[in-house]
């Protein structure tokens, strides 16, 4: 698989919807070509104290960002006709149907891989756990700023250039 999109979401709080950052990187013949990061007011907007721990994100970051549709307006271009990869794709392709319902938009059918399942296939027992910064170290890349949406895609990339063929292939 040379094509696809690595993304990833950071969220505001408990509800799926509550989409506060993205980060995508696109992939084409094997080579990562383009990446973007926005930050997106979340709905609904307010911020659990465990999520802004995680990634660091608060309400006055997110004060003046786009609503999601704005931001997806920008990025669907760039992704369109491509698979999506993500870690632990349940929660990323999770975040985005949420998304998309609670502005009424017309869901179109994404096809997601999860590099993490990948990584359980390929690796298994070899590795102590399958997270993120955990297998990206294994592949090879270094993830110095875990739980910003751009730095995990960037991660999720490339360890999908690293093993996804061996996961879709075996």
């Amino acid at each position: 698989m040379d094509n696809f999109v690595a993304i990833d979401f950071e969220t505001a709080n408990r509800e799926p919807s509550s989409v506060c950052s993205v980060g995508i990187v696109v992939v084409r013949e094997g080579k990562i070509q383009n990446h973007l990061y926005r930050l997106i007011h979340p709905t609904p907007n307010y911020y659990n104290y465990w999520n802004t721990r995680v990634h660091g994100l608060t309400a006055a970051d997110t004060a003046q960002a786009p609503a999601f549709p704005f931001v997806w307006a920008e990025i669907e271009p760039l992704i369109s006709g491509l698979p999506l990869v993500a870690h632990n794709a349940v929660f990323d392709e999770g975040c985005l149907k949420a998304v998309f319902r609670k502005y009424g938009m017309t869901y179109p059918e994404y096809k997601f891989y999860c590099t993490c399942r990948a990584s359980r296939r390929v690796f298994g027992k070899e590795l102590p756990n399958h997270q993120l910064q955990t297998v990206a170290a294994r592949c090879g890349y270094q993830l110095e700023h875990h739980h910003h949406a751009l730095a995990d895609a960037e991660a999720c990339a490339w360890i999908a250039l690293r093993i996804m063929d061996l996961y879709l292939n075996s």
